[in-house]
């Protein structure tokens, strides 16, 4: 899975249709290319790519002010269930992903969610980070008897620190969605996320 696959498909779905330079503008503004490390290459590789796919369509040229002509894209009704499934996928699932990366592009996303399906994939998270919990604990109790270095101990306080931390910071998130926070899909005035919320 990629997070520059999503925040792009994101883009485009909220534009309805946009070219390279849009998406690009749109992502920089966000700050994407730090914490998602979207780079300005990627944008293009991955409109191509998935119009090559099929998840986007292109559908039309307009020339460019100082160079080539610019190829817009709308997304499919394939790109449209790709984008949910790796929306939700990237919300729901605990993952190595390189820093957070696909995390925060999800929660760049969140509002595209109804808010109980929001809430129910955090509760799905929970409960992976609490068995991650539960076996670090595990390994901190038991580890130097099963043979491991006592030093060790350091990487899984470490990581136990950081699951705990992801743990209250979803805890949160749950508790705004159920307060009413955000406006998301499903609300009767949608904001941020729905298609064509930027013109």
């Amino acid at each position: 899975m990629s997070a520059t696959r999503l925040l792009v498909l994101g883009v485009v779905r909220i534009y309805g249709r946009a070219h390279g330079y849009q998406v690009r503008r749109e992502l920089l503004s966000w700050s994407a290319d730090k914490w998602a490390n979207v780079q300005p290459g990627s944008i293009y590789h991955a409109l191509k790519k998935m119009a090559g796919e099929g998840v986007l369509d292109q559908v039309e040229a307009e020339a460019g002010t100082k160079g080539p002509e610019r190829v817009a894209y709308r997304l499919t009704d394939a790109g449209q269930k790709h984008f949910d499934q790796l929306l939700q996928t990237m919300l729901a699932e605990v993952r190595e992903d390189h820093g957070g990366r696909e995390l925060a592009a999800a929660v760049a996303f969140l509002p595209a969610l109804g808010r109980e399906r929001a809430i129910s994939l955090l509760q799905y998270r929970v409960t992976q980070l609490k068995g991650q919990q539960a076996n670090l604990d595990l390994m901190l109790r038991h580890g130097t008897e099963w043979g491991q270095p006592e030093h060790v101990n350091a990487l899984y306080r470490m990581w136990q620190g950081q699951v705990e931390a992801d743990l209250n910071w979803a805890a949160d998130l749950i508790e705004r969605l159920r307060a009413g926070e955000y406006a998301m899909a499903d609300d009767p005035e949608p904001a941020f996320g729905r298609p064509g919320a930027i013109e």
